[in-house]
């Protein structure tokens, strides 16, 4: 499954973190799937469950970390990390 593929500890975590993010900033985008899970977790971090927001909202948080803003909302609406819905998203209540 794939939620089971990108699950990870907080060594490989902090390996990552280590490597890919300097100052809250993403200096380089991994290939490998579960290494940006982990920089989208902290991504995540930057919105509250719940709440709506427009894609512009989206844009900007994202962009504080990473110029490729499009591809990193593209894959957390892909992983279910945020839900978009009549051009709104959220993240849901039970994301971590």
């Amino acid at each position: 499954m794939l939620n089971e593929e990108l699950t990870y500890d907080k060594a490989f975590a902090e390996k990552v973190k280590r490597v890919f993010w300097r100052d809250g900033l993403i200096v380089a985008l991994p290939s490998q799937l579960k290494k940006r899970k982990v920089l989208l977790d902290l991504l995540l971090e930057d919105f509250e469950p719940g709440r709506s927001y427009t894609e512009q909202e989206v844009n900007f948080k994202l962009l504080d970390h990473h110029d490729d803003y499009c591809a990193l909302r593209r894959e957390m609406v892909e992983l279910g990390m945020l839900q978009r819905k009549n051009g709104l998203y959220m993240r849901p209540a039970g994301e971590k």
